[in-house]
């Protein structure tokens, strides 16, 4: 850990706005005097943005608002003046086509509402899947000092004695709708049981893993991560981090003194022995671009590769973010990690003190929800990037939510040109289809769809599931939501809109997935594979406008992050020119 302190007390950005007496200073102060705001509020002391996603068609985030006013009380306490602002909130449960198609617009929305109003650190008010990686990616572009406050996870679902995990649920209920096994009536019944509270999703999914990664990447308070939304505690984190941000400010402690290389190798670590979502791949990369951290999917594999799956919460095992979070949370993971040399303990958090110092006394409460190395749920967890003349960019699996029998497999490609192709085939029974095949998917990557949406865990047709089958080989270019599981290889790159060779896949390729040797090939003689390319044509026209059309000029592919090319690396926060 290499940081020295700023001086302080120092004239803060801030005060080219507030500080003086000149007609700007006084436009600029007066304005925000019309809040009953005290003259000596604007003395120079740290202006701490509250960047807040709250909204009401964002359900993860909609008690966000009150968690800001503990932020502010803890602001005040520590000397600084806080202004909350909105920005873009991306909420997985409501926007289509996808959430992912809008994560780059708010990063935009924070970068700029950062650079361009007086704020000399911020707090960052999370909890839905995107608006984390969004956040911290803005935030990271102005290099202003930032920590995060997660919303934190919903409790437990309970439905008929047994536990319903938001999201993962959804989606085991939907295929035994479909296999017999349940009613819709009951599918209704259990929907109030699997959201009962505020928060984000209970499983680890996106949210909760994209909470476990700032928070391992040191951009978090110590167990930030699992906090249930309604236990008091969570609103006591929201009080300290307002306390911790003013004194960051006065440190002059920002994102690019945080997030080294270091920090996004002990996050990937992290994410194996969680089992956390493969989204965090894509968030990561985008993250690593912003700070000029050059982060690959090889660090992926290379880094998680042997790290085992300890946590045991659905979609990977059994409990809920609840229990992981009366077991003693993230903190009792990074410990046992270092303790086994797989993290870099002296790393730097927005504490002041090294990862080591924050977990050091962490005590494990429950073994069977955060177990022992050697009752791993999986012993080689992680992130598998495979490669192949299918995915010559590169493809994700994630191993600790698949079926150890289709690791290696190899069968007969079954295609869906689009989602709704999929769609008007899967029921058909006389869709030539068994579980011995390969269900392929495209045109649903972050050009094809656009925006890259949670479709690559494709249900299992009706037939299939009826003789009591519950997974199947599936790849696509899509991603999957963080609650579900499945044998499923995601993030196919390139993607099939921009003529990977995903695009040309036909019916009755033979197709041979090895996770060990991490390879997805097509068995089509390279001759034939050329062929085909030189043959394609997308089937993806260019939006007529707006920011779809920019979108899809402008992002990039899947195993860089999806971010677009003009936001990689930081910009600063170089004080705008006058606007007067």
């Amino acid at each position: 850990m290499a940081f020295t302190k700023a001086p302080w007390p120092r004239r803060l950005r801030s005060q080219e706005w507030y500080g003086g007496t000149s007609r700007d200073n006084i436009y600029h102060r007066g304005w925000m005097r019309n809040q009953g705001l005290p003259y000596d509020l604007f003395d120079g002391r740290p202006v701490i943005g509250i960047c807040n996603t709250w909204s009401e068609l964002t359900p993860c985030n909609a008690h966000l608002r009150d968690l800001a006013e503990r932020v502010k009380r803890g602001v005040y306490e520590a000397g600084g003046l806080p202004v909350e602002f909105p920005v873009f909130s991306a909420a997985e449960s409501s926007l289509r086509p996808t959430a992912m198609l809008y994560r780059n617009l708010a990063a935009m929305d924070v970068e700029e509402a950062l650079r361009a109003q007086p704020v000399d650190g911020v707090v960052l008010m999370a909890g839905c899947d995107k608006t984390t990686p969004a956040l911290v990616m803005g935030a990271c572009s102005v290099d202003l000092p930032a920590i995060v406050v997660s919303g934190g996870p919903m409790l437990n679902g309970w439905f008929r004695g047994e536990r319903v995990g938001s999201g993962t649920a959804l989606w085991q209920m939907s295929e035994d709708i479909k296999a017999g096994k349940l009613t819709r009536e009951d599918f209704l019944e259990a929907e109030q049981a699997m959201s009962r509270s505020a928060g984000s999703c209970n499983t680890m999914g996106t949210a909760s893993s994209m909470a476990s990664m700032v928070e391992a990447l040191g951009m978090a308070l110590s167990g930030n991560a699992a906090i249930p939304a309604v236990d008091a505690r969570r609103r006591v984190m929201a009080h300290l981090t307002g306390r911790r941000i003013v004194e960051m400010v006065k440190d002059d402690l920002k994102p690019s003194d945080i997030l080294t290389r270091p920090a996004f190798e002990n996050a990937i670590r992290v994410n194996g022995a969680i089992g956390g979502s493969t989204n965090a791949v894509v968030h990561l990369l985008a993250i690593a671009g912003r700070v000029g951290v050059d982060l690959t999917l090889d660090d992926w594999d290379r880094l998680g590769r042997d790290v085992p799956t300890i946590v045991n919460l659905m979609p990977s095992g059994k409990y809920l973010m609840e229990e992981f979070f009366y077991a003693g949370g993230l903190p009792v993971v990074i410990k046992r990690l270092c303790e086994d040399g797989l993290l870099q303990g002296d790393v730097l958090t927005v504490s002041g003190e090294t990862l080591w110092d924050e977990v050091k006394d962490a005590r494990n409460w429950n073994e069977d929800v955060i177990r022992p190395v050697d009752k791993a749920l999986t012993p080689h967890g992680g992130i598998a990037v495979l490669r192949g003349n299918l995915a010559p960019s590169g493809a994700v699996i994630k191993p600790s939510a698949a079926s150890p029998h289709l690791m290696k497999h190899r069968g007969r490609a079954v295609v869906f040109e689009t989602i709704e192709h999929y769609k008007a085939r899967i029921s058909d029974e006389s869709l030539d289809i068994d579980e011995s095949c390969v269900m392929v998917l495209k045109n649903c990557g972050p050009r094809g769809y656009p925006g890259m949406a949670e479709v690559g865990n494709m249900g299992l047709p009706p037939k299939v599931l009826r003789k009591g089958i519950t997974d199947m080989v599936r790849i696509s270019d899509a991603r999957m939501s963080g609650t579900a599981y499945g044998t499923v290889v995601l993030h196919t790159s390139p993607e099939a809109a921009v003529g990977g060779p995903l695009a040309i896949v036909r019916d009755g390729d033979m197709i041979e997935l090895d996770v060990a040797a991490r390879t997805l090939h097509l068995d089509v003689p390279e001759a034939e594979i050329a062929r085909r390319l030189a043959a394609w044509t997308s089937p993806v026209s260019p939006p007529e406008g707006g920011y779809v059309r920019l979108f899809h000029d402008h992002v990039m592919g899947a195993d860089t992050g999806v971010d677009f090319d003009f936001l990689r690396g930081c910009r600063g926060k170089e004080v705008p020119r006058d606007s007067h």
